[in-house]
């Protein structure tokens, strides 16, 4: 098992970057739906922006067709983000409630996490999760 990294260039976050064909149908599912908060948008019209919730970042960029062939998402369950959460379940009815559509309903995996994959509005795949142990 590797050592931890201590070094001053220690990476802190990544954020997804999710590809959405309605940059503003995208903006209004993210903050209306899931409950993000728009943090920027970029252009004129828009085609980038940012949108959060807590800690949770992702970036949304407009392109003109999906990088995704056919069904390949679904078949392959191709995720576009993976987000933690330290209550999978009461996000899970808290979107259900809101109407979102889900590729999988909340359940607990053989590796203890709790999780769920709601479809964005470009019907990309977002895993939502309770690790078993969630990282300090």
């Amino acid at each position: 098992m590797p050592a931890p990294d201590r070094s001053p260039l220690r990476l802190h976050r990544a954020t997804a970057q999710v590809f959405v064909t309605d940059f503003a149908r995208a903006l209004v599912f993210y903050r209306d739906l899931l409950g993000f908060e728009i943090v920027f948008t970029h252009g004129d019209p828009p085609f980038y922006g940012e949108v959060r919730r807590g800690d949770a970042r992702l970036n949304l960029r407009h392109v003109d067709e999906s990088p995704f062939v056919a069904d390949v998402r679904e078949q392959e369950q191709l995720l576009s983000a993976y987000i933690t959460t330290a209550d999978a379940g009461a996000l899970f009815r808290e979107f259900q409630d809101a109407g979102a559509d889900f590729q999988e309903t909340l359940q607990v995996k053989p590796w203890g996490a709790t999780e769920f994959v709601v479809r964005d509005s470009d019907v990309n795949l977002l895993l939502v999760g309770t690790p078993s142990a969630l990282p300090s």
